[in-house]
């Protein structure tokens, strides 16, 4: 079977977010997880993982920690979402995404094990999109007799579908308010959903954070006997100033002082390359993972993770900066890169993003350090409406301007912004992706 039919049919299984009035929610039950990947012989239990859960940062630091494995030597598989512009990029093994024919052979071994399993009564229903992708990676990272998985978590934890593996250690990043809905309305509640990635006798590997983050995790990782690992001693003293450029600072790491030079931008990507060091050096002193700390600053330097404070030049010549902050935390860190370019006049600001964030807040956060507003619908269908993405820039009193699609708004945006000023993309992992794609075509 080819690409096209397997990226077709996987589609079709989309939408497990989507809330429709009237119908209901999907529930997601790990067990149904398990069910699947039994009859797919347990693929996850053929390498050993890393869990990454967390609402902001966790991409960037399953990114840099399995960049720093990488240059060690071993083979790492990476699992992350969702994606920015083709769904092989949330599957790859040192660095390369996975190919479209083994992205076809393994989602139709998977859909064909997935149909039996509920001809036979033993799933209620065929997996979801997430639940199918998942297995997909299991599927491959088994095949390519990986060394190590990095495995970023989707939602939540507790009932993720990454949850069926038995980590190595658990890493949590920042917890912040996002997908309240299903997760809880409440920074406790979000946190004790992530904690549903610690084992009994595990290991966490964490950040001091807010408050009741920090007491929800310490109290679950007391209950199971977790050993924390605290990665503050891996966020340097003395900051860079500078917040739009590479983070560049010496540590000392395994001994010996390394010179970290990260091309993720921003301060608060400190936060998740101190977590990636943490649990580096925690492979290597107890799960005989051999690291140096030469590995650790090579890793680094070599990161790549798109979309996150990415850098493009549009063709008259004005600097365009791309970033997937799609909550209100996202939207501070933003904020807070933007605040060392005050000289860059006149900004734009194109946004979208899906309806069931919080679209007032990121607004006010964001939209009253632009110039221009250029307001434009993301591809998903949970995606705002141009009328409440307006109702959001009325209410701040912006100046903007609705657009019907990426083409249309690089191209207003090019218009209203000259070389000294400053385009910015954010609101949606889907805006950016659509907007990537445009400025790479």
């Amino acid at each position: 079977m080819s690409y096209t039919a397997a990226i077709d049919s996987l589609f079709a299984l989309a939408g497990e977010l989507h809330f429709t009035p009237g119908q209901p929610r999907r529930k997601f039950e790990l067990e149904h997880m398990r069910v699947l990947a039994s009859a797919l012989g347990d693929p996850q239990k053929k390498f050993p993982s890393v869990l990454i859960a967390g609402t902001n940062g966790k991409g960037s630091t399953s990114a840099t920690l399995a960049s720093i494995l990488s240059v060690a030597g071993y083979r790492v598989g990476l699992y992350t979402s969702p994606h920015l512009v083709r769904v092989n990029e949330r599957i790859r093994i040192n660095g390369n995404d996975i190919l479209d024919d083994d992205l076809a052979r393994f989602y139709f071994h998977v859909d064909d094990t997935a149909r039996k399993l509920v001809d036979e009564g033993r799933l209620p229903a065929p997996p979801s999109f997430f639940e199918a992708i998942t297995a997909l990676a299991f599927v491959a990272f088994a095949e390519a007799k990986i060394d190590i998985a990095v495995l970023e978590v989707g939602m939540g934890g507790r009932l993720d579908a990454t949850n069926i593996v038995e980590p190595l250690l658990s890493v949590i990043t920042d917890i912040s308010l996002d997908h309240t809905e299903w997760l809880g309305s409440t920074i406790t509640a979000i946190a004790r959903e992530k904690a549903g990635i610690l084992r009994k006798q595990g290991v966490m590997v964490t950040l001091p954070q807010h408050p009741e983050a920090n007491s929800a995790l310490g109290e679950l990782a007391t209950a199971l006997e977790v050993r924390g690992i605290n990665a503050a001693e891996y966020i340097p003293h003395r900051i860079n100033a500078a917040e739009y450029s590479r983070n560049r600072y010496s540590l000392q790491v395994l001994g010996q002082l390394i010179e970290i030079d990260s091309p993720l931008i921003g301060q608060h990507q400190q936060r998740n390359i101190a977590l990636a060091i943490a649990a580096a050096v925690e492979l290597c002193n107890n799960h005989s993972y051999i690291l140096t700390a030469a590995h650790v600053e090579a890793g680094i330097r070599a990161t790549r993770w798109m979309g996150r404070m990415e850098r493009f030049t549009a063709s008259n010549g004005v600097e365009i900066l791309l970033d997937v902050g799609h909550n209100p935390a996202g939207a501070w860190a933003v904020r807070s890169v933007l605040a060392s370019l005050e000289d860059r006049q006149p900004k734009t600001l194109i946004f979208g993003c899906l309806r069931d964030k919080a679209i007032q807040e990121i607004a006010q956060i964001l939209f009253p350090l632009f110039d221009w507003v250029l307001l434009m619908p993301v591809d998903s269908p949970r995606s705002a409406s141009l009328e409440e993405l307006t109702a959001a820039a009325t209410a701040m009193g912006s100046t903007f301007e609705a657009c019907s699609d990426a083409h249309t708004a690089l191209q207003r945006a090019q218009e209203l912004t000259s070389t000294h000023g400053l385009i910015v993309g954010t609101g949606s992992v889907y805006l950016v992706g659509v907007l990537r794609a445009e400025l790479t075509r």
